[in-house]
């Protein structure tokens, strides 16, 4: 959150303490969009905590065999993919359940980026919509428009996709993805030369990150007072979809996501990465705030403006101007929101552009309680 009046000072958890409780906001909102008894909610996020803590000592301990992690809700556990048994049982001792998969995750990343550069060099059909990375299908996913496969230049796509590696078509009846930027309809948060309308992703020293297709490298942004903010000081899109905003003139950050009402508001403690499966939540300026789950990784997106690379699906709905705010699991900040498809009255998908890659591109420093 970024406000224009006196900073408040909110209490951060000491060192080697448990974080605080959820509050009942949250674990309705999880109730209310995935399903979930509060018991359910309370439980699930203590294990999605707990399953991203374990994955980097997991992903140590299966070595060259590591193919991809992820959460399963079902028994409450990370899940690690092997390809040698030989490392079953030193992954096991982690606390990290295993199971067997045909290609290691460095295989199917390296699969992923032979298309990636294809895609750079011929244009991609609309039809198809993205590829992704997936270990627990053991290849490179990518999607298409249902009753496309055989039109000619996605049959063509098709077949240059197989030569790179292991592909798997997914068929959707999802419309084409698209950004969420927005012309000036009045509101929060944050508004671009003027005439367009996005949303603040997470506060950072200096400024506060969001997504590049807000505004370019230059480009003036007020808040939603009208008063003057500052500007964007670097910005990619397409390819990427991240923006660094820094600011002034009276204002300031706060490590806050806004909960809108419908939650208590979130302090943000980190940005510890969410494993596919777990629960995750977004909060934007159009739709406030709606949960999902975490579809896949490493996902490249063929937008009409062009396709953007190492975004993460997800299940939450998104609207016009919630671009650019944050994706959030737990209390640790994920990413910033970039596009999808559908709305948050008949259901949708959306993709965000991982926030600790912004902060490594731009040298930042994340704003935590």
């Amino acid at each position: 959150m970024i406000r224009k009046r006196a900073p408040s000072s909110p209490a951060a958890a000491a060192p080697g303490t448990t974080a605080p409780a959820p509050s009942e906001r949250l674990l309705d909102a999880l109730r209310s969009d995935l399903g979930l008894t509060e018991d359910q909610a309370r439980e699930r996020l203590r294990q999605e905590a707990a399953a991203a803590r374990l994955a980097p000592k997991a992903e140590r301990a299966a070595g060259a065999a590591f193919g991809g992690s992820w959460f399963d809700p079902r028994s409450g556990k990370l899940v690690v993919g092997i390809t040698s048994d030989d490392v079953a049982g030193p992954v096991a001792s982690t606390g990290a359940e295993t199971t067997g998969v045909p290609h290691t995750l460095k295989a199917l990343e390296r699969a992923k980026t032979r298309l990636d550069t294809r895609a750079q060099e011929r244009p991609v059909p609309p039809a198809v919509h993205g590829w992704r990375v997936d270990p627990r299908a053991g290849a490179v996913v990518v999607t298409v428009e249902k009753g496309a496969a055989r039109e000619p230049g996605v049959a063509a796509f098709l077949r240059d996709a197989e030569r790179t590696g292991p592909v798997t078509v997914e068929r959707t009846t999802e419309a084409a993805p698209e950004t969420f930027a927005a012309g000036v309809v009045g509101g929060d948060p944050y508004y671009i030369n003027g005439n367009t309308r996005c949303s603040i992703g997470f506060a950072v020293q200096g400024g506060f990150v969001t997504a590049g297709h807000c505004g370019g490298t230059g480009s003036s942004v007020v808040g939603w007072d009208g008063s003057a903010m500052g500007s964007f000081r670097g910005s990619s899109f397409p390819g990427n979809d991240y923006a660094f905003v820094g600011i002034g003139n009276g204002w300031w950050t706060e490590p806050v996501v806004l909960g809108w009402g419908t939650v208590s508001d979130v302090l943000v403690r980190g940005s510890q990465e969410a494993p596919v499966g777990a629960s995750i939540c977004r909060s934007g300026s159009t739709t406030h705030w709606h949960c999902g789950t975490v579809l896949g990784k490493n996902e490249t997106v063929n937008y009409s403006q062009g396709a953007v690379h190492g975004m993460t699906k997800t299940s939450v709905c998104a609207e016009p101007g919630d671009s650019g705010g944050s994706f959030i699991s737990g209390d640790q900040a994920q990413g910033v929101t970039s596009g999808g498809s559908g709305n948050c009255s008949g259901g949708g998908q959306t993709w965000y552009q991982p926030v600790n890659e912004i902060l490594s591109v731009y040298g930042l420093s994340l704003v935590t309680a």
